[in-house]
């Protein structure tokens, strides 16, 4: 059966009120005249979802190239919502916290899960520390790392947690092996429609005091409907007919461990050959993570005697570095220059631009 994104769940609530397609409608236009930056943002989304198109335009982060506009399928957007509530076991009247930006897909997928599944969603101005004023608990919440990081204290008030946009740290996952919450981290991306895969972050007792152990989970498992294998280059290749009539081939180099399962080792644009020796940079990032107080990524330049060098590039001052920085790290994986005083090239999403702040270096 087709589902049919026309229609609006009669359980669902926007911040506290049962509202049907029409009120939905005058809801919009409400925000966008008279609403704060951010519910403009959500009521133009509104208005889109409930045009009489069957597609909404969307755009995508620019973490591997330029921003771009594509379109999305309204169906497939539903399809996505159910999967993701078929897999969280989220049933209508089960409440959900929006924290998100609305611009990019995670955001617009938090208020189609709630229009489809059902789901109370109360929405708030996105913000790093989401649960500061936060009173009530919730069943269901989507966050970004740094949300997850500046969340612990006050995690309890959310059952499930899933998050996205950027690595969770080793250091962060061992934080939180003693919260209640069940925390996962997604994979996807906007022309997947959000996640496709998902592996949980916590309630591991190997993790609990040891922040170099690796999670005992860290296989991503995907959600039902996907098809993963992998390229010649050993980088992963999603076939999501419900998502996407196109077959997604990714630059992330996998490691799969059945039809369901697969690993990311790390970006194929991001593999450093040096000395014959492949490594990436995220693994190190991972290892290091927590040692340094600011933001930092492992890159390479060139080198007559080992092809490429690795390198450590620090954002603003130079600062000195812990001894012991690099315990845990292979002899190999010790950077060999480390850069410092440079401002870090970003996407409007906040992922780090590294070909382009490696130009900055001198």
């Amino acid at each position: 059966m087709v589902p049919d994104f026309v229609k609006v769940h009669n359980k669902f609530k926007l911040n506290r009120k049962h509202y049907n397609y029409n009120q939905l409608k005058e809801v919009a236009y409400s925000f966008v005249k008279e609403g704060e930056a951010y519910e403009q943002v959500l009521g133009n989304f509104l208005l889109d979802w409930l045009d009489e198109n069957d597609y909404v335009v969307v755009k995508t982060s620019g973490s591997t190239g330029q921003p771009k506009q594509i379109k999305l399928q309204k169906k497939a957007m539903v399809y996505s919502a159910i999967a993701t509530g078929d897999y969280f076991g989220l049933e209508s009247g089960f409440t959900a916290l929006h924290c998100l930006p609305v611009n990019f897909i995670a955001g617009k997928m938090m208020l189609i899960r709630a229009i489809v599944l059902g789901l109370e969603l109360d929405v708030i101005k996105p913000s790093s520390y989401p649960l500061q004023n936060i009173f009530k608990d919730y069943d269901f919440c989507a966050m970004l790392p740094m949300q997850l990081q500046n969340s612990l204290e006050k995690l309890y008030k959310i059952k499930t947690v899933i998050v996205g946009g950027g690595r969770v740290s080793l250091s962060l996952q061992e934080q939180l092996q003693d919260i209640s919450t069940k925390v996962y981290a997604t994979y996807g991306m906007t022309e997947t429609i959000t996640h496709i895969a998902v592996k949980q972050l916590n309630d591991f007792p190997s993790l609990r005091g040891d922040s170099t152990k690796q999670s005992v989970e860290s296989h991503y498992k995907i959600l039902p409907n996907i098809t993963i294998s992998h390229d010649k280059r050993d980088c992963l290749v999603i076939d999501a007919p419900q998502l996407n009539n196109k077959t997604i081939v990714t630059n992330d180099i996998v490691k799969l461990y059945s039809e369901t399962e697969f690993e990311v080792l790390g970006r194929y644009d991001n593999m450093i050959n040096s000395g014959g020796i492949k490594m990436f940079p995220e693994q190190i990032e991972a290892k290091l993570s927590g040692k340094i107080s600011q933001r930092f990524f492992i890159a390479s330049e060139k080198d007559k005697t080992l092809g490429e060098k690795l390198i450590l590039v620090l954002e603003g001052e130079s600062k000195q570095l812990e001894i012991g920085v690099f315990e845990g790290l292979d002899t190999f994986e010790i950077p060999k220059h480390i850069y410092s005083d440079v401002h870090f090239k970003e996407t409007s999403t906040g992922k780090i631009k590294r070909a382009e702040t490696l130009k900055l270096l001198k």
